[in-house]
């Protein structure tokens, strides 16, 4: 698939794209749809995500992604909008997008909106009531707060909080947003590949907001849901499955062979 993709004008595809994004099956159990959902729309930074609803047996979101095209050039120092697309020649102004305020997910000490029963709303968490024999634990023990770890665009912390790989729904035959989605800026949206006939993987680098201030330590970290169920989603707590190409993982993780990774 050629990453020139075939646009006819300037448009807000140079800016952004419309997706819609897999999340899980509809037969998976509700609590493990709820948790993959809270942990993917956690990550805003270059999301923004509408509602969940049901499609082809999937749970599904659209989104925009708000990565720009590679090919888009700045043309006038004094005009944002102002571009070209080095790609195809043509020159206009593409505005940016507008700034909408978005709700916090977080909105007290203990009040987050997570997802429940398949939408994002605020829900007080509890902190577990710890075992009278539990053994005592070491307090700040996050073995990731002094890693130097970083993703591709070298913004050093909590790597494996700032990316995710997307499955975005695309089927055969949508050439042109297949070719929009693999002209994005690298590293922001990178990796695309198509994994079968309905769906197009993705790397994008977009942080989550349940990160604490400080961009390490995770917001929801050691609360319960209502019914339970840990709040910090499963996936969080998961080591990736490396294939051979990606032995790395993100330079400078702490859990990478028994020793921090750096280069």
């Amino acid at each position: 698939m050629t990453t020139v993709p075939p646009c006819r004008a300037l448009g807000r595809q140079c800016r952004e794209l419309a997706l819609t994004v897999s999340i899980a099956e509809t037969g998976d159990p509700a609590y493990e749809r709820d948790a993959v959902a809270t942990w993917l729309l956690g990550h805003r930074e270059r999301i923004t995500f509408g509602e969940l609803y049901e499609a082809h047996d999937m749970i599904v979101v659209d989104i925009r992604l708000h990565v720009p095209c590679k090919h888009l050039q700045d043309t006038d120092a004094d005009d944002p909008a102002a571009v070209q697309c080095r790609a195809h020649g043509y020159e206009g102004r593409v505005p940016h997008r507008r700034q909408t305020t978005v709700p916090a997910l977080r909105t007290g000490q203990h009040r987050f909106a997570i997802v429940e029963h398949g939408r994002l709303r605020p829900v007080d968490l509890a902190i577990p009531v710890p075992h009278r024999r539990a053994l005592p634990v070491l307090a700040g023990s996050n073995p990731c707060a002094t890693a130097p770890c970083r993703t591709a665009d070298h913004t050093r912390g909590a790597a494996c909080c700032r990316d995710l790989t997307l499955d975005v729904v695309l089927p055969l035959g949508e050439d042109r947003l297949e070719a929009l989605l693999a002209a994005r800026r690298p590293p922001y949206a990178c990796k695309v590949k198509r994994t079968d006939e309905v769906t197009v993987e993705c790397e994008v680098i977009s942080a989550c907001d349940y990160l604490e201030n400080d961009g390490i330590h995770c917001g929801l970290h050691g609360l319960k849901r209502p019914d339970g169920h840990e709040a910090k989603p499963g996936i969080c707590f998961d080591f990736p499955d490396l294939s051979d190409e990606e032995l790395v993982g993100h330079p400078g993780c702490v859990f990478l062979g028994g020793r921090p990774v750096d280069g």
